[in-house]
């Protein structure tokens, strides 16, 4: 079999690894390729451009490749790695049960709540995060993969389906490479397409009259809110130590442990750490609260992490490059609050004009450093009531315009915040 990759990094490296070991020489095809060569293995490794449909048998692509890139027009034997794998677990006499985990913010921390309450049962995460599929699928003392699925992968994916899948809420995101809200949607509840009657999905209840769930064949569990679930899922909400957003991911995470083996261990659950740079609360020496949520990069995430400091003063930094989303209902839910926005990035001048419209004061700042010298001026140590203040960062944006990831974005705010302490 002649099998070409699209897109040669971080998700397609274990996979063409595996590959190799199994014999196979590959035609890797990558935009960074510029000119034709061979590695070490025998791959060869070409530029988009050399692609010929004929040379190839099967074509497993890296997701975050959008549908309009001259690679996937081309192919005709296009599968996702989902579906590769799929292939071959079907051979398998005791296949690992299959968990999947997705929605617009909140993917990370279920799925890594889920495969802690998991672990007593050799659970293991992958997709997005944790261990890849050519690892997860040699480890055989693995039995249950809980796989943070994002809509890209699940775009491509048409044969593979989990044993349960749980659906976070849906807020607009990656339009531009869906093409719109609707197929965003789409491919959200994609799975339940070919889900069986002896499946579960959790969705959120906004979708339960879509076209697409009512077709689904299996155990279908809808829920509005945290309290809604935890009440359908016979979950004692008043145990669990998590707030909002979190507490929905809790809940969500129960609600699956739950169906997979029957645990409900809400102990186990409450030793869970959360993530770095997803509403993460420090003090500096002066008692004053600074929140790094650089990991917000989209408007409903930020909406949520200013939900939680609704009674405060909030200083908010927000900007960067947007990727054309709409930001309305951002300056709508801010409408009325005790907030002034400190604004950065590609979009300043798109924030500037929503705040003036909204009514919001917003310092223009350009970036982050300058926002947070701005910042320090005003909320002196001698200040009155500067402890009372919170600085968010939540920029409902992502970070590339200036800088390498959300990593670096908030790893330099923390540094700027705790400057001269």
């Amino acid at each position: 079999m002649r099998i070409s990759i699209f897109g040669y990094g971080v998700t397609t490296t274990p996979l063409v690894s595996f590959l190799n070991n199994q014999g196979h020489k590959l035609n890797i095809y990558d935009d960074k390729f510029e000119t034709i060569s061979t590695d070490g293995f025998g791959n060869a490794l070409l530029p988009s451009n050399a692609f010929e449909p004929e040379s190839s048998d099967i074509e497993i692509l890296s997701p975050g490749i959008p549908p309009y890139h001259q690679l996937v027009q081309r192919a005709q034997n296009l599968i996702s790695e989902y579906d590769y794998f799929d292939t071959l677990l079907k051979k398998e006499a005791n296949p690992p049960l299959s968990i999947w985990i997705s929605g617009t913010n909140g993917k990370t921390t279920t799925t890594e709540m889920t495969t802690l309450l998991l672990e007593p049962y050799h659970a293991q995460s992958g997709g997005n995060i944790g261990t890849p599929l050519a690892l997860l699928y040699q480890n055989k003392a693995t039995k249950i993969w809980v796989l943070e699925t994002s809509s890209f992968t699940l775009h491509y994916t048409h044969k593979a389906y989990p044993r349960i899948y749980a659906l976070l809420p849906v807020k607009e995101d990656h339009i531009t490479w869906h093409g719109s809200f609707e197929n965003y949607i789409s491919d959200k509840l994609s799975p339940l397409t070919i889900m069986d009657n002896l499946t579960h999905a959790i969705i959120p209840a906004q979708f339960v009259n879509h076209k697409i769930v009512a077709q689904y064949k299996g155990n279908l569990i809808t829920y509005e809110s945290s309290l809604d679930l935890a009440q359908k899922c016979s979950i004692a909400l008043q145990d669990i130590v998590f707030k909002e957003p979190f507490l929905l991911d809790s809940v969500i995470a129960l609600s699956i442990a739950k169906l997979a083996c029957g645990a409900d261990d809400i102990k186990r659950l409450n030793s869970f750490s959360i993530g770095k740079h997803r509403i993460e609360e420090f003090y500096d020496k002066h008692n004053r609260l600074w929140v790094d949520d650089s990991k917000g990069t989209n408007v409903d995430a930020t909406i949520q992490a200013i939900k939680r400091y609704a009674n405060t003063h909030l200083m908010l930094i927000l900007g960067g490059d947007d990727k054309g989303a709409n930001l309305t209902p951002l300056f709508e839910s801010m409408q009325g609050a005790d907030i002034e926005i400190f604004s950065i990035g590609a979009n300043e001048e798109r924030l500037a004009t929503l705040a003036k419209q909204y009514g919001i004061p917003l310092t223009k700042c350009e970036n982050l450093t300058n926002a947070m010298s701005k910042i320090h001026t005003k909320r002196a140590p001698d200040t009155k009531d500067a402890s009372k203040d919170v600085v968010l960062l939540s920029p409902a944006a992502a970070s590339l315009d200036q800088f390498s990831s959300y990593k670096e974005r908030g790893e330099l705010f923390v540094s700027l915040a705790l400057k001269n302490e």
